[in-house]
């Protein structure tokens, strides 16, 4: 089968119209219809329901795009494999949004300098996708904060958040910290049941942010509170933009590398993991924060 189609497909699935589908994919409207058509042709099926402007997917459609998605990752596994530049070993790595930016950064960078030869290929998931790949064999690791409990799956603890409560306003109580102007960023399920647990009266907040980068933007141009890692705000506290809110508790919340049992890329993956260790250490040699700030 043409993967042309399958390409289409999940970019019409994507966008839910015919015409931005065709500007992605930089072919015209009539192309994008006609490949559609030739796909349900072949498979017999109808793949999209066109009621007026609304276009979603069949059944049929939803069990073709797990099956579209894995042929296209495999098609790309493929490819670089064999045009990696040469390289004898690569490795695919997915990590929550919300990871990428306070600490996979930073890992990534000492992985390509450690290892130049080596073909990377990363993703940017949310949790459950993450699972879904790894057990379909499309990604060889992923970076998570709550990994599931399952024997094909080894997790092993690779560096630790430490979560602190800043303000933008100095001097201010906890119980002014955790009001309506409270961010609530998404460290995970176990995050959230733990504030809960710690602030029982907290008002329901009003906003949500999926990272610690949203956060930070939000906090300089609107002001707030919000539990950040402090790596990524001791900067800040320093110059006196942010200020950490008085005995408020930190929270620790551990970060997690899955993959499989059974990998063959199990010693490329261990080799690779070291490398948080020594992040970790850099980090606590720039960090210098009174117990006042």
């Amino acid at each position: 089968m043409d993967l042309e189609l399958l390409r289409t497909f999940l970019e019409v699935n994507r966008t839910r119209h015919f015409g931005r589908a065709a500007e992605a994919l930089h072919v015209t409207q009539a192309a994008v219809s006609a490949r559609i058509k030739h796909l349900e042709g072949i498979l017999g099926i109808s793949l999209f329901d066109r009621a007026g402007r609304e276009i979603r997917l069949t059944p049929e459609g939803n069990r073709l795009k797990r099956h579209a998605d894995l042929l296209l990752a495999e098609w790309r596994k493929a490819r670089q494999e064999v045009t990696a530049g040469g390289a004898k070993h690569q490795m695919s790595i997915a990590g929550s949004p919300r990871l990428w930016d306070v600490i996979l950064q930073d890992w990534l960078i000492e992985l390509r300098k450690q290892s130049p030869e080596l073909a990377l290929i990363t993703h940017s998931l949310a949790p459950d996708a993450q699972i879904r790949k790894i057990l379909d064999g499309v990604i060889d690791l992923a970076i998570m904060l709550d990994p599931p409990q399952l024997e094909t799956l080894d997790a092993r603890e690779v560096a630790t958040l430490r979560l602190v409560l800043v303000s933008d306003r100095a001097g201010i109580s906890i119980d002014e910290a955790i009001n309506e102007t409270f961010l609530m960023v998404d460290w995970g399920l176990a995050h959230s049941l733990e504030l809960q647990r710690t602030y029982p009266d907290m008002p329901e907040p009003r906003t949500r942010l999926a990272n610690a980068r949203m956060a930070i933007r939000y906090l300089r141009e609107i002001g707030g509170s919000a539990y950040l890692p402090l790596h990524s705000v001791i900067s800040a506290i320093r110059r006196g933009s942010l200020h950490r809110v008085q005995e408020a508790p930190m929270f620790e919340r551990s970060v997690f590398a899955v993959y499989p049992v059974r990998s063959d890329k199990e010693a490329l993956i261990r080799h690779s993991l070291q490398l948080f260790t020594g992040i970790a250490g850099r980090r606590k040699k720039r960090k210098s924060i009174n117990s006042g700030s």
